[in-house]
């Protein structure tokens, strides 16, 4: 017992809680999908992703491990694309409902 709490330490909480909500993605995924009844990925797929992954990129810089590093930063980058991508997605709506609702002024 004395040894594994020679190797707990913040980092380590640090990385085993990026571990932990990068893999609970996967979970609310199949969760979400299952209720839909079709196989989707959910907004906060997105935000577990990147969360995890930059918890994660920390420890691996922490740790110097160079594959790891690599592995979380590319991951990262993809993930916080698709996020802007989803903020696009969402300003071009807003803006098209708008639209409709200047062309039909009787729909609130």
């Amino acid at each position: 017992m004395t040894i594994l709490a020679t190797h707990i330490n913040t980092w380590v909480v640090m990385g085993f809680t990026g571990q932990l909500l990068f893999g609970s993605r996967f979970f609310v995924q199949w969760i979400i999908s299952e209720k839909r009844g079709e196989s989707i990925i959910p907004e906060i797929f997105w935000y577990l992703s990147m969360g995890g992954s930059a918890m994660l990129l920390m420890y691996a810089i922490y740790r110097h491990d160079p594959v790891f590093i690599l592995g979380q930063s590319t991951g990262l980058i993809i993930y916080i694309r698709n996020i802007m991508l989803i903020y696009k997605k969402r300003k071009i709506v807003k803006i098209a409902a708008g639209d409709q609702r200047e062309k039909h002024p009787a729909n609130p």
